[in-house]
């Protein structure tokens, strides 16, 4: 009687599956570095199915899984800092993985020299562009569709340049508004995977100025650094498990990226998370729903 109930046409026992949603996001790139200025890093990469994607992409679908199978989960690191330097892009963003769903890290902003612009990188979301204080104005980064936006470009006048900032997963990096004021970073997504509980991540971080460095973008972007009392000021870093991009450099060293996160959200009846090793990670739960936050590592996960 039980085999007739649960075996299928061909007598093999059908795998019980349920819906798992999904927040990923990717570690955020760091800014260039400069002997000038440089552009603002790109936020990592953001998919999602509750709330609101990056990119003003379409919400996701729940993904639907097997119980008893392991599913593969990375959270990627922020791009390394820069050192003060001469003209060296951003490094990106790690990608972060759930299962089928990969996000993009982030991409680098440009670092210029002084006569000499550099063009943001590609990414999750866009790095923004480095500025030469005679070598012209570099263009921002193209970011990712459905999971970033398009970093900022630098400007340059006279004898000065200033940075454009990186992405964010809800709104482009702002360019350079003068040659001396840069750029400050792209906002990030508001995502509620936690019922009354929104956070926002993947903010872009902040170009360097000659003379005003760029904001960070909402979501844990970095701020720019910039010109002061005749001496540079490096980048601040993104946030840690929110994918910022870090903030660019004015004769310093750039911010680093923020690392991602992967949040998992899933009915209580669904069965037990078990969350395996080289992860770190936790539990919680949210009224008929359990919240599996998980902010390091590589691994993989089940269900029982």
């Amino acid at each position: 009687m039980i085999g007739a109930i649960t075996a299928g046409l061909n007598g093999v026992v059908a795998p019980l599956t349920f819906a798992v949603d999904y927040l990923v996001v990717a570690g955020g790139a760091s800014g260039g570095s400069s002997n000038q200025t440089s552009g603002g890093g790109g936020a990592g990469g953001l998919r999602s199915t509750v709330t609101a994607t990056g990119g003003g992409g379409t919400l996701e679908t729940a993904l639907s899984l097997s119980k008893s199978t392991n599913y593969t989960v990375t959270v990627g690191a922020g791009g390394a800092s820069v050192a003060d330097s001469l003209g060296i892009n951003g490094n990106a963003g790690n990608n972060s993985i759930f299962a089928t769903v990969t996000s993009t890290g982030g991409g680098g902003g440009g670092g210029s020299l002084y006569a000499a612009a550099s063009a943001g990188s590609t990414g999750g979301s866009g790095g923004g562009g480095g500025a030469g204080e005679v070598g012209g104005a570099g263009a921002g980064g193209t970011g990712t569709t459905n999971q970033g936006k398009n970093g900022g470009s630098g400007a340059q006048s006279g004898s000065d340049g200033s940075s454009g900032g990186g992405g964010g997963a809800f709104a482009a990096g702002a360019n350079a508004s003068s040659s001396t004021v840069a750029g400050g970073g792209g906002n990030g997504v508001s995502v509620s995977m936690v019922s009354s509980s929104p956070v926002t991540y993947a903010g872009g971080g902040g170009g360097g100025g000659a003379s005003s460095g760029g904001s960070a973008g909402t979501g844990g972007g970095g701020t720019g650094g910039q010109l002061s009392g005749g001496v540079g000021r490096s980048g601040t870093a993104g946030t840690a498990n929110l994918g910022g991009g870090g903030g660019g450099s004015r004769t310093g060293n750039s911010g680093a990226g923020g690392s991602g996160v992967v949040i998992l959200r899933y009915l209580t009846a669904s069965g037990t998370i078990t969350v395996g090793a080289g992860l770190t990670g936790s539990t919680a739960t949210d009224g008929s729903y359990k919240v599996t936050t998980i902010t390091a590592g590589t691994g993989n996960v089940s269900w029982t």
